[in-house]
């Protein structure tokens, strides 16, 4: 398939889906935090008065973020009792790093775009509201750090 040319028109999709080694974790409706900074240091050059040079400095990764509806798949809460609780406890307090990646997924099921995250471990959890007298959907949401991503076609 040619590759389509620079302001074509953006895929459209819906589902985003979550791996940790391989596993699937889950299919989520929003992903918020793929993002680099790059810092800049700045440094003043005398008797150069037309520009300030500017060198790169740390990148910073936000935190990934994922939202879902509740699933039937435990495979989420056995990923994360690796890295937290006993999981962790039992692993002489070593903290146990994976591999994720988020993959865009269109209404065929095609990956479109995937990115993968280097030393990922989850750092927050929030379960869905529940109150008999609401009427909206059951959303759970996950907080994954990361040391990084790559991203790739396909």
């Amino acid at each position: 398939m040619p590759e389509q040319p620079l302001g074509g028109d953006a895929p459209v999709a819906a589902n985003f889906l979550f791996e940790v080694d391989g596993v699937e974790i889950g299919t989520f409706m929003e992903v918020t935090g793929l993002e680099l900074v790059v810092s800049t240091q700045e440094y003043v050059e005398g008797g150069q008065n037309q520009y300030v040079h500017r060198f790169p400095g740390v990148m910073r990764w936000p935190n990934i973020v994922l939202r879902r509806g509740l699933v039937s798949s435990d495979a989420l809460f056995q990923w994360v009792g690796k890295s937290s609780g006993d999981g962790f406890g039992g692993n002489q307090n070593k903290l146990t790093r994976a591999t994720g990646a988020v993959t865009v997924v269109d209404h065929t099921g095609k990956r479109l775009r995937s990115w993968e995250l280097d030393g990922v471990f989850a750092v927050a959890w929030s379960g869905p509201q529940l109150a008999a007298d609401l009427n909206a959907p059951l959303v759970e949401t996950l907080e994954v750090a990361h040391n990084g991503f790559k991203a790739s076609t396909g």
